[in-house]
Parts: C-alpha cells; sequence; structure tokens
C-alpha cells in the first residue's frame, strides 16, 4: 500500500514538473494571460502577461493518476464526490478566468453568477453524499454525535462556498495558495489514512505531488498563475474532504490562513461601508504587509508557517 502511494505522488509531480513548460507556452499561444486592475500594486503591475489557468493541469494529472494507481477508486463515492467537487468548482473558476483572459471582461463571473452555481453544485454534493453518508456532525471535543437532518446542507453550501472564496483570496502572490494549500492538505492525508479511506488518501497524495510540481513554476518570479480555475478547485476540494472525513467543523482550523484572509476582507468590507474606515492598510492581507515594505518572498513564507499552525491544531481537533 505504502508503495502505491508513492508510486502515485511521484508519478503525479512527474508529470506536472515535465509537461507544465510546453503548457505555459500554450496558455501564451492562446493569450490566456494574467491581467491586473489599475488599482494593484505597483509591482503586482509587472505580473501582467503572465499565463494564467495552470491550474487546469494540478486538477487533471491527480484525477487521472489516483483512479489509474488505485482503480477501486472508482467505486467510492466519495472519490467522486471530491473529484466533482474539484472538476465543478474548476469549472466555474474557468469560466470565470476564460471571460477575463479572452473576452476581456475586467468583472468576469458575477458574485450572484458565480454564487448560484456554487449553489447548485451543493445541492448535488449534498443529495449525492446522502445516499450513503450521516448528515451528523461531530463537535470536537465532545461526545455523541449531532444529526443536523436537511440544515446539513446549509453547512455543505456554507463550506463550499466559503472554502472555495477564501482560498481565491489567498491567491495574490507567487507561491502563496500552492503553498498555503499543500500544508492544508497534509493533515487530510493522514486522516484519511487513520479512518483507513485509502482511495481517499491516494487522492490527496497525488494532488499533494500535482500542487508540488506547480509550485516548483509558480514561485518567484511564477511562470504561471493558477487562476480562478485552480482556486476555486482547490478550496471545493478541501470542502469536499472535509464532508467526506466527518470533520467538517475542524476545516475552520485546517484551512486556517484562508479563513484569516476571507475575515479580514469582510471585517474591511463592513467598517468601510458603515463607519467609512478602513480597519487594515489593504486586503485581502497579505498585501498590507506588501504597503508596510516587507519582500514578497517573505511574506508568502511567514503565512506558510502560520498555515502549518493552523494545520496543526486543527489536525489534533481533527482527531479529539
Amino acid at each position: 500500500m505504502p508503495l502505491k502511494f508513492l508510486i502515485g505522488f511521484v508519478v503525479s509531480l512527474g508529470i506536472v514538473l515535465a509537461v507544465m513548460p510546453r503548457f505555459i507556452e500554450y496558455l501564451r499561444k492562446l493569450s490566456f494571460k494574467q491581467s491586473v486592475s489599475e488599482y494593484a500594486l505597483e509591482d503586482d503591475k509587472k505580473k501582467a502577461g503572465t499565463p494564467i489557468m495552470g491550474g487546469v493541469l494540478f486538477i487533471i494529472v491527480p484525477i487521472f493518476v489516483s483512479l489509474i494507481t488505485f482503480p477501486s477508486s472508482i467505486k467510492d463515492l466519495n472519490v467522486w464526490i471530491i473529484i466533482l467537487a474539484f472538476l465543478g468548482y474548476g469549472l466555474i473558476g474557468f469560466v470565470d478566468d476564460y471571460l477575463i483572459a479572452v473576452k476581456k471582461n475586467n468583472d468576469g463571473l458575477s458574485p450572484l453568477q458565480k454564487f448560484s452555481m456554487q449553489v447548485v453544485l451543493a445541492v448535488v454534493f449534498f443529495f449525492l453524499y446522502r445516499i450513503h453518508g450521516s448528515l451528523e456532525i461531530s463537535i470536537p471535543f465532545c461526545e455523541g454525535k449531532y444529526d443536523l437532518g436537511m440544515w446539513y446542507f446549509l453547512l455543505v453550501l456554507f463550506m463550499f462556498a466559503g472554502s472555495s472564496n477564501a482560498v481565491n483570496l489567498t491567491d495574490g502572490m507567487d507561491g502563496l495558495s500552492s503553498g498555503v494549500t499543500i500544508i492544508a492538505l497534509i493533515p487530510y492525508l493522514i486522516i484519511t489514512y487513520l479512518q483507513k479511506q485509502y482511495t481517499l488518501t491516494m487522492f490527496v497524495i497525488c494532488l499533494i505531488g500535482a500542487l508540488l510540481g506547480y509550485l516548483y513554476y509558480n514561485k518567484k518570479p511564477a511562470k504561471v498563475f493558477m487562476g480562478d480555475t485552480g482556486a476555486l478547485a482547490l478550496g471545493g476540494v478541501l470542502a469536499a474532504l472535509a464532508m467526506a472525513t466527518k470533520t467538517e467543523l475542524s476545516l475552520i482550523l485546517i484551512a486556517g490562513v484562508p479563513v484569516i484572509e476571507t475575515l479580514c476582507v469582510i471585517i474591511q468590507q463592513v467598517s468601510v461601508r458603515t463607519v467609512h474606515k478602513r480597519v487594515f492598510p489593504y486586503t485581502p492581507i497579505h498585501y498590507a504587509f506588501r504597503i508596510k515594505g516587507m519582500p514578497e518572498v517573505n511574506i508568502v513564507h511567514m503565512f506558510w508557517i502560520v498555515e502549518v499552525v493552523f494545520a496543526c491544531l486543527g489536525l489534533w481537533v481533527a482527531l479529539h
């Protein structure tokens, strides 16, 4: 079994490392390039023209590698829920990226359109999951389980919409969101293995391998960005893993950095609209450190370290 996991990891990593340079050139030919707002920070304006939609590769590769190296995954409904979440949210991001990069529509999908698509996906995941899964949740450090019944759907909607948008907000610096997500996936690698959900373990380790391959080209100076395609997909897959492993509430800690990024944006918007004052110099919060003069690489590494702390805490909570 461990050998299969190692093979899946190495193959996923190797494919992305080998294929990404040609994929980047293909994206350039299609003019799938980064565009920046006139309000962007000065250093970010230099990133205009960098290919986006690199997330397509780290979505496709782990799905096929995990299914091929672990054929029993095909019969596991949890695996298909996770794959559908990965592909579904990736598709929403792809449409958004396409409108921005190709149609030159800087707004992309409207918030209402995105949310409507997310609601539809949440409905699909809920009804698929209830076929074999429990609508109960466990409260960490508390005995017993609580059956939410149809209220579980609202939890699913909140998890998927919140997680996908949170990772999207974290995607703003070279290597930031990919590194944070790799760290957030490690607890699920451990949890799925301890729960003997080996088909999910294989998927997670293949995804980590693919993301590490992507990170090699996404580290500063980034040669490719994941775009909304990758960011929404990664958020969706984290939520799906939390649902499949019955660690729904622990996701808040495991994905600590994206959660903080989202909370800061919400606080900032509420403050500006109510008292017309900023709480933070800039949001998402990682940009605030840039304004204060901290180098981008240092910010990324700092957020990685913070995410390691949250991931460890989240894993500890999930196991108790």
